[in-house]
Order: C-alpha cells, then sequence, then structure tokens
C-alpha cells in the first residue's frame, strides 16, 4: 500500500531527502509541508532531474528544486472530475486540501486508472557470461540469479509490466536455454517474448539487428544485470520530449580527491582546495532509441551502446542523457549482489508481476 504521508519533507529538507520521500512514498512526488501542515511546494521526478542538469547536487536545499505553482483539490471533490481533470492537464498526482489550506491525502492518476498499454518493445539483454560473479554464474546465468527470492530477470520485466509494456525481447547467448525455459513465451504474466539468439557476442547494440520485425516506436534496451526504480514511463516521455534519436539514463557518481588540490600559475600557488569532489554522469545502462536508429542497426555485426551514441552524436543527431535518482544497482560482483539482496524489501517488496 502507498502510503503518502511517507512523501512529506520540511523546508528545511535536502534534495537528497526529497529523493528518499520520492522512494519511500512510490507516489512520484514529494510534498514540502510545514509542521501545521500547509503546502509550500512540491517535488517531482521531472523538478530532480532538471536540477541535477543544472548543476544542483543531493546536498543542496529541496527547495531550490521544489514547485511552488501547483493545482490541488479538496477531498470531498468528485473522484470522475478529478480524474478528467488529470487527464485533461497530464497531471499524475494531486495534492488534497482542507478547507483552510492544509494538506489531508494525494490522489494518484496510477491508483485512479489502469495503466494503458504501451506499444515499445522492450528489450532486456540476458546473454552475458557473468564472470565476475563466479562461481554463482557457473551453473546460472546472471539474469537468473535470486535476488529478494526471485530471478533478477522476472524483477526487472515485472517492472515494464507494472506500467503496461506487453511486448519483449530477452536477448541470450551463455545459458540461454535455462532463460527460455524460465520465461517461455511470456504467457504467464500476460505479455509476448522473443528471443535475440546471440551465437557469438554482439554487444548492447548489435543484438538489435536479430530483431524479427522493425519497430514503429520508440523502444527501450535495458541491461539484465540491474535492479532499479526508473521511471521508464517519465524517461520515455523525456526522449519524446527532446526529440532525441537516442536517449541514455545516467546516474550522477562522485568522486573525493583525498588530498589537498593546488592550483600553480608559473609556480605561483592561485588556490588550494582541501578535498574536492568532482560530479560525474556515468552511463546507468538503460536506453531508448528512436525506431528508425534500432531498425538501422546491422544482423551479426558487433556494436555497443556508447559506439553506437557516439556514431550518432558524430552524424549530428540529437542524443539526450536521462539523468536518474531512483534507486539503481549494477550486480556485476558479489559484493554489489549481496547489497541487492540487502536492498530488496526495502524498495521492491509487493511490486506486481504481471496483470
Amino acid at each position: 500500500m502507498k502510503d503518502w504521508r511517507k512523501a512529506v519533507i520540511p523546508l528545511t529538507a535536502t534534495v537528497r531527502d526529497a529523493v528518499e520521500a520520492l522512494t519511500l512514498s512510490s507516489v512520484q512526488i514529494a510534498l514540502v509541508a510545514r509542521e501545521n501542515g500547509h503546502l509550500d511546494g512540491v517535488i517531482t521526478d521531472g523538478d530532480i532531474r532538471r536540477g541535477l542538469l543544472a548543476g544542483k547536487t543531493l546536498k543542496s536545499p529541496a527547495r531550490e528544486v521544489m514547485e511552488t505553482n501547483f493545482f490541488t483539490a479538496r477531498e470531498s471533490d468528485d473522484p470522475a472530475v478529478l480524474l478528467a481533470t488529470m487527464r485533461e492537464r497530464d497531471f499524475r498526482q494531486v495534492p488534497l486540501l482542507d478547507a483552510d489550506g492544509c494538506l489531508v491525502g494525494l490522489r494518484t492518476l496510477m491508483d485512479m486508472i489502469t495503466p494503458p498499454k504501451r506499444d515499445n518493445w522492450v528489450v532486456l539483454m540476458a546473454g552475458g557470461l557473468g564472470q565476475r560473479l563466479r562461481p554463482l554464474t557457473e551453473d546460472c546465468p546472471k539474469p537468473l540469479l535470486s535476488v529478494g527470492g526471485k530471478p533478477l530477470l522476472e524483477t526487472i520485466l515485472g517492472q515494464f509490466v507494472e506500467h503496461g509494456f506487453e511486448k519483449f525481447y530477452i536477448s541470450v547467448n551463455y545459458r540461454a536455454e535455462m532463460v527460455e525455459a524460465h520465461f517461455g513465451d511470456g504467457s504467464r504474466h500476460n505479455v509476448e517474448i522473443r528471443y535475440l539468439r546471440e551465437n557469438e557476442q554482439l554487444g548492447t547494440a548489435g543484438a538489435l539487428g536479430l530483431m524479427e520485425e522493425k519497430p514503429e516506436a520508440p523502444i527501450f534496451v535495458m541491461n539484465g544485470d540491474l535492479l532499479t526504480r526508473v521511471d521508464f514511463p517519465g524517461m520515455l516521455d523525456f526522449h519524446l520530449a527532446q526529440k532525441a534519436r537516442a536517449t541514455m539514463a545516467v546516474r550522477s557518481f562522485d568522486i573525493q580527491v583525498q588530498f589537498g588540490v593546488v592550483q600553480v600559475d608559473n609556480h605561483r600557488i592561485t588556490s588550494i582546495e582541501e578535498k574536492p569532489v568532482h560530479q560525474f554522469f556515468v552511463n546507468a545502462g538503460i536506453y531508448v532509441l528512436a525506431p528508425d536508429v534500432a531498425a538501422a542497426i546491422p544482423k551479426g555485426n558487433y556494436l555497443d551502446m556508447p559506439t553506437l551514441f557516439s556514431q550518432l552524436m558524430d552524424a549530428g543527431e540529437t542524443t539526450a542523457a536521462f539523468p536518474i535518482h531512483e534507486y539503481w544497482m549494477d550486480i556485476g560482483r558479489k559484493q554489489d549482489f549481496d547489497q541487492a539482496n540487502c536492498d530488496y524489501d526495502m524498495h521492491f517488496k509487493g511490486m506486481p508481476q504481471g496483470r
């Protein structure tokens, strides 16, 4: 059960506090309110992503990214009228206020309607050898390793199903028969699953050349060893809004220098910065591609996603970065696997695995 009260944060909160509220409440909004319940602002995924792209950090005050011009409703308002308004204005959440303007609840579009069915293909890359996880992967492909009591790839599939995605390709190579035996044709999850069978490693983009049909809508491509709560519909909307040919999910990664950094100009010290932190965006292994970009990938050639993005940029095409702040774990090493199992209940317990 989603609890909107977990989404409430004070005016003194940081962006990190807002991210944690989004994660714990699962309502995709943080509500910035005073102790008396007065609502000062709201923060959505998009507000945080825009802030990160603008140079804000998780330590920045949440009020620097919050939206102060927002729509509200009364708890007594007709649900049908409110739903029509939310659809018309494309609102995912609406705070509910009492007669004194104090926060008393939240209406979410996801709770009011069934998620729309989506025609976008989702390609899950599950053919890797998982060498860094040996001996766990000697007899089991990495995407079938149990995380939180179920195969990792099943959790990934369930997240997409939760948002209305129904058409899947799974790229297989190592222990392919085990993956195919587990998921079959997808009927157990009320979805369609096809397989891209790699006789040799083709890379995270090259496998798309094996698709049986050319996509007519943007497609998702995701590594099959990721545990994350990324907002997939939000990423798709972002891709379309940016008119991008390809969009890459990126994650903020900080590196702290363990010494004082000295700037020198012609033997003179110009500044000293003690243990500075440098922030970078790293590839998070989740992509959205325009249909003709995916269709143009040749069959049988090795191609990884960074190379594909470089080719598009060299050709002057628009590529976009979608910053993620949600929970994200690349399960590449044994310590990552152990951490993911510890984190699972907090972030994924009770998540639907089909319809």
